[in-house]
């Protein structure tokens, strides 16, 4: 005796149009929206609160494009160009100094970036600037003899204090970014016969720089704004003469404000230029290199016209 099997019982299971799409609800994050609304009502009522406050709004445009302040822009990015053109090259040399396997030059370099890293920048620019309570002449042999009062100037004070300084950290990041490389590679190509130096030249130093530009253009950045410092030494740059304008014209903290924005504006553009730095030399560690910002908005522009051209037909 066989149980009798329905055959149509299969095929009426499945929808003669296939299975039906699965509606996704979306999860919603309640708090997110909170966050979002306390956020801006910060942010506004920081906005209204200047608003509302006594500053003449009005001064920062007249200002923005004085002369004296724009003799400030250059004398900052002049001191900053200065100052890491120092840093770098005495970082790369306390760098191989720290690694090499001299006790005495590691040592060096070892006490060099503790002491220059323990103290702060402010107090180093007035010990230089103030050297000359101690020394009355600065004597180079038959090289060069005078004052310390005369030899020892405000620009010399800046770079030597920020230069010096900014050498300790670049010897961290570069030594950090000598001991990414793989020593395998370094030992083949010794074997291939390269001597040293052309071995960091062209296997170790480029792979190093992926590691070293990231935190260097950070450095820059920061070094831009470490210039406002100068000042104690009689230095004249941006927030200098953005000071001297506040209290000649009475509106010092406009003036502020406006050095505030030059600021801006100055960190923003090594911004730009430290990610198509950075775009470069990653080559050959990604696939596919990421957008520049030139190449987002013209897709954004495309996908937003792709999407009316669609809209239109429809």
């Amino acid at each position: 005796m066989t149980a009798d099997i329905d055959k149509t019982a299969g095929p009426e299971r499945v929808p003669p149009g296939g299975p039906e799409a699965i509606k996704a609800i979306p999860v919603r994050h309640y708090g997110r929206y909170v966050s979002a609304v306390v956020a801006i009502a910060l942010f506004v009522s920081i906005i209204y609160a200047f608003a509302q406050g006594k500053i003449n709004w009005g001064a920062v445009p007249d200002y923005f494009f004085d002369d004296r302040i724009l003799k400030g822009v250059g004398q900052t990015m002049l001191l900053t160009v200065l100052s890491m053109v120092i840093g770098i090259v005495g970082g790369i040399l306390l760098a191989v100094m720290r690694l090499s396997k001299n006790p005495v030059t590691s040592s060096i370099a070892w006490f060099y970036i503790w002491f220059f890293r323990g103290t702060p920048v402010l107090v180093q620019l007035v010990v230089w600037f103030n050297l000359g309570l101690v020394f009355e002449y600065i004597n180079l042999g038959p090289i060069y003899k005078d004052y310390w009062s005369s030899f020892m100037t405000p620009l010399l004070t800046a770079l030597l204090g920020l230069g010096l300084n900014e050498a300790a950290y670049m010897a961290e990041i570069c030594r950090a970014g000598l001991l990414s490389v793989d020593e395998g590679q370094t030992e083949a190509s010794h074997a291939l016969g390269m001597s040293h130096g052309k071995t960091l030249r062209r296997i170790v130093i480029p792979q190093a720089m992926r590691v070293i530009v990231p935190p260097t253009g950070n450095e820059v950045i920061n070094m831009l704004k470490t210039t406002s410092l100068v000042s104690v030494v009689q230095f004249a740059e941006l927030f200098r003469y953005a000071q001297d304008i506040g209290q000649s014209s009475g509106a010092p903290v406009e003036m502020y404000f406006l050095a505030a924005a030059w600021y801006l504006v100055l960190t923003s553009v090594l911004s730009v230029g430290q990610y198509y730095i950075e775009r470069y030399y990653a080559r050959g560690s990604s696939r596919s290199l990421p957008d520049t910002p030139f190449q987002r908005i013209r897709a954004n522009m495309l996908s937003l016209s792709n999407r009316s051209g669609t809209g239109a037909n429809a």
